[in-house]
């Protein structure tokens, strides 16, 4: 394992273990939030390197739906973790608890701007 990669997962491992029970982070978001914009399709693949067990099923796609096919196992494992925690789903979508309403454009697909 090279040192990019063992930093890079310690990251995403970090990131995921503090996303809250009832909220969900995309994988972008992970990613950006680790310190690593522009590496989202890495973090699935971190995540299952990882020793411990992570709350994965809180990290989803960007719009904000289950990444996995709809209605397989997987799918409804995730989604069934997701709803036990109180996240509401309608039509295979998240719904946020807060709202994006005064949020710019920009900053609801990709995240709070780096500095």
């Amino acid at each position: 394992m090279s040192d990019f990669q063992k930093k890079f997962d310690q990251a995403i491992w970090d990131v995921v273990t503090q996303i809250v029970a009832g909220r969900v982070k995309s994988y972008g978001e992970v990613a950006r939030a680790a310190g690593y914009p522009r590496h989202a399709r890495m973090v699935s693949r971190a995540m299952s390197r990882s020793p411990q067990a992570l709350p994965w099923h809180r990290v989803v796609k960007s719009d904000r739906t289950i990444a996995f096919d709809t209605g397989s196992e997987a799918y409804l494992k995730q989604q069934n973790l997701l709803i036990s925690e109180g996240v509401i789903i309608v039509e295979g979508k998240i719904i946020p608890l807060s709202s994006d309403k005064d949020k710019a454009l920009d900053e609801i697909l990709w995240g709070p701007a780096d500095n």
